[in-house]
């Protein structure tokens, strides 16, 4: 039968498995998360004790030798799920978890080795440990982090509470209501949120929800614009001529960035009733993200034809699951060659820094990369006048033949 013949549908199941495949590689990271080297400040401010024996101890040190153990550091920080990075102070610790350092920060204050060995005493104290949890830098890290310590408090309890009252079984000692409730739990972990999400900022996924329908509004606006621009260009032989239809582009790509950016801020704000701290910073740093993506996206079109949408297209699919992962959760081909050179995770990143951090528009890492995004996007779009045209090409094909009959 002819039908048979055809060559689109004697291919169509390998296009089915390359779409199948596509769609697999998709899914991998989010289907193989495997923490490693997440970044969590340590403080230990134990001053240390004196036993009643004279004898001097610092329980603060070997907790920390503990802590690293159980979370499997002590072997060396490429094979663990977490880093721990030692600060001197606590000071130090909250400037790091404000500039999106540390995942957390578990903080053993100056009176952790005498409410410790206050637990053999009549009158036990229960140390405690402060725990900071960066909530705002990934929800599904934060979270991670959260379970983790909560285990790993419980763990160390459990180890210590059945040390202790083996000894104390083995004095003969008699142990009162209170010193019983404190056996129990000798350690008291803090646990505390910092630059929470809220309430309503989509279980702090609302960066990484409104990348979507940024990048789609910036693919939809870069293509349009490239057709028109590209036929009116065609029409025009002079390469000042052709200047001046990309820069005709760049100015609807300015007003088209400003009316986006500001729209989809009203929509977050009024019609999904996000937590949008200023609808002023949010619209010009989204408006910043359309126009670097429209600039980009137009740069390779105006090389490319239309059918170099298919790379963005591809971005858009790849870059939801990614961007909603922190790096540390990757294997090394995704984190370094797929995921590291997402330009969108540059906006997502802003997004976080005036959603959770209390931010505004203003000069800092993610704005700067937008801009230098957009800026080597403006001179690759303009020096696509430099390219010859299809007419031009079509023209000297057409004269070649008359020259030679000549």
């Amino acid at each position: 039968m002819p039908i048979f013949k055809n060559k689109l549908l004697l291919a169509s199941p390998l296009i089915a498995m390359t779409v199948l495949f596509i769609f697999v590689l998709m899914l991998y990271p989010s289907a193989t998360i495997k923490p490693a080297g997440l970044p969590i400040a340590i403080v230990n401010a134990d001053e240390g004790a004196t036993l009643p024996d004279g004898s001097a101890v610092k329980m603060g040190d070997q907790l920390v030798e503990q802590i690293k153990e159980a979370s499997g550091t002590a072997e060396g920080a490429d094979a663990s799920p977490v880093k721990w990075v030692s600060l001197e102070s606590a000071e130090l610790a909250g400037e790091g978890l404000d500039n999106r350092e540390y995942y957390a920060a578990l903080i053993i204050p100056a009176d952790f080795s005498a409410k410790q060995a206050s637990l053999r005493s009549p009158a036990p104290q229960q140390p405690e440990l402060e725990v900071l949890i960066n909530q705002g830098m990934n929800a599904t890290a934060s979270n991670m982090v959260t379970q983790m310590v909560n285990g790993m408090i419980s763990g160390m309890n459990s180890a210590i509470s059945a040390q202790m009252l083996q000894e104390l079984e083995a004095g003969g000692v008699t142990l009162k209501p209170s010193q019983a409730a404190i056996l129990a739990s000798p350690i008291k972990a803090q646990i505390t949120n910092v630059n929470e999400t809220g309430p309503n900022t989509a279980r702090g996924n609302a960066p990484v929800s409104l990348f979507q329908p940024i990048w789609m509004a910036s693919i939809a606006g870069a293509a349009i614009s490239t057709i028109v621009v590209g036929k009116a260009a065609a029409a025009v032989a002079s390469k000042s001529g052709k200047l001046g239809a990309r820069l005709m582009q760049v100015a609807v790509g300015v007003v088209l960035a400003l009316l986006a950016g500001f729209f989809v801020t009203w929509l977050a704000d009024s019609f999904l009733e996000l937590d949008v701290p200023s609808i002023g910073d949010m619209g010009l740093f989204i408006s910043l993200s359309i126009l670097a993506f429209f600039l980009m996206i137009s740069a390779v079109l105006s090389w490319t034809g239309i059918r170099g949408i298919i790379l963005f297209v591809l971005l858009l699919f790849f870059g939801a699951p990614l961007l909603a992962l922190p790096s540390e959760f990757m294997n090394s081909f995704y984190r370094d060659w797929i995921h590291s050179w997402l330009p969108m995770r540059f906006m997502v990143d802003g997004l976080r820094e005036l959603f959770f951090y209390g931010n505004g528009f203003e000069w800092n890492g993610p704005t700067a990369t937008l801009v230098g995004i957009g800026a080597v996007s403006f001179v690759v779009l303009l020096l696509s006048v430099l390219k010859p045209s299809k007419a031009l090409n079509v023209s000297k094909a057409a004269a070649a033949p008359s020259v030679s009959k000549a």
